[in-house]
């Protein structure tokens, strides 16, 4: 059963807790949702429940394989359970799914979903195709604590953390809303996911951390941690700990070479510097020229896109000895924002001399612009709709569905 701490975050090193209100107000019908937990904690979740040991450890092995292997959602679809089990599980227990209050699809295949947890909180989701892959950029916080300035999420006040239920609900749903059950190998779409939505994964570590396992189980979701991708600001002290525990490719929100540019766009540098950052990516577990680490870096005009600004990143990079790729992200502007994207010239001249250095620099094909895609726009738009109003909306698709 997942249990949410009011404790600070046990973090080693120079670490001030962040103000998170971690309470997570129980469901109204008082059920677990069994989404999210380990087989460990579903079989002792069962057994807390009342069945004696031997029973709930063979339900916890088919209640696991139907809900990630076969999408099940409903305790009565589940065939190998005797009917007579059903009401008794279905009074204690759920398979969540969190709420679509909104959706939207692209002109250009990106979908977005505005969700809704069970107490209340919104947050986002997006599903990203492209030829050869489909990326699902996956949430986890509501809201964020980092206020990053160009970033839309920077501008909304931190709610609490996602359970790690909540996390995996995320991709339970994209996978019912792609049709993509019972589960395969083979001919997904949904075949990679970015911990990029919003919030800063490490600073919810432990739920992070504890759904990528549910993801990667091989009995479950059956992501390889190679398609898998977490991105962090730059919290320092928990990169190295995340390699150990997770696993997973790393990115990191770069966005700028100069400490004056980087405190005023990623405040979190004014804790943890440039330098003390790209050292904590040198010595990040499994990194190497088959598993770079990808640095993230928007551009902004005449704020961090000029040739020296192109030449310092080279050099940082050389400098830690880094196996590297530069995603360089052309600036999705929103409403209110004080920053415009680089022009396409400049973008082109910026990527050049980063690729000239021998370091791949693709530039990143914006995405979704036509359905508020940037993270946190369509929470933000969504806020202007009174909640009674949204309700009828999400009743009217759901009887025309």
């Amino acid at each position: 059963m997942q249990t949410v701490s009011a404790a600070p975050m046990p973090i080693p090193g120079h670490f001030d807790p962040v103000p998170v209100a971690r309470a997570v107000t129980p469901r109204v019908d008082g059920r677990i949702d069994l989404v999210g937990l380990s087989k460990d904690e579903l079989r002792e979740t069962l057994a807390a429940a009342g069945l004696e040991p031997r029973q709930a450890k063979l339900r916890a092995k088919q209640i696991w394989h139907w809900i990630y292997n076969r999408g099940a959602t409903e305790f009565t679809a589940m065939t190998d359970i005797a009917k007579a089990q059903h009401p008794w599980l279905t009074e204690r227990f759920v398979i969540g799914r969190p709420q679509v209050v909104e959706a939207q699809v692209s002109s250009d295949g990106t979908r977005k979903w505005l969700l809704r947890s069970d107490d209340g909180q919104d947050f986002e989701m997006v599903f990203i195709p492209d030829a050869d892959r489909g990326t699902l950029c996956v949430s986890s916080q509501v809201g964020c604590t980092l206020n990053c300035t160009f970033c839309h999420t920077g501008t909304m006040k931190l709610v609490r953390n996602l359970t790690a239920g909540e996390i995996v609900g995320q991709v339970m749903l994209a996978r019912d809303g792609l049709g993509e059950w019972p589960s395969q190998p083979e001919g997904r779409m949904l075949t990679n996911i970015v911990m990029m939505g919003m919030g800063e994964p490490l600073y919810n570590f432990d739920n992070v951390r504890d759904a990528l396992s549910v993801v990667m189980d091989g009995d479950g979701l059956a992501l390889s941690k190679r398609r898998i991708t977490l991105s962090t600001s730059g919290v320092v002290p928990m990169m190295a700990r995340a390699g150990a525990e997770i696993g997973v490719n790393l990115a990191v929100s770069l966005h700028a070479v100069t400490k004056p540019v980087r405190d005023e766009i990623v405040p979190l540098n004014r804790k943890y510097g440039i330098e003390e950052l790209l050292q904590a990516c040198a010595d990040y577990p499994g990194a190497n020229n088959a598993r770079r680490i990808t640095f993230e870096y928007v551009m902004l005009k005449d704020k961090n896109d000029s040739d020296d600004d192109a030449r310092e990143l080279v050099r940082l990079l050389r400098h830690y000895r880094l196996p590297a790729k530069v995603n360089l992200i052309p600036f999705n502007p929103w409403p209110g924002t004080a920053y415009e994207c680089s022009t396409p010239e400049r973008i082109r001249a910026f990527s050049n001399i980063i690729f000239e250095a021998g370091i791949s620099a693709p530039v990143r094909t914006p995405r979704g612009r036509d359905i508020d895609a940037a993270c946190g726009q369509l929470k933000t738009a969504a806020e202007r709709k009174s909640r009674a109003q949204l309700d009828r909306e999400a009743a009217a698709e759901a009887t025309t569905a």
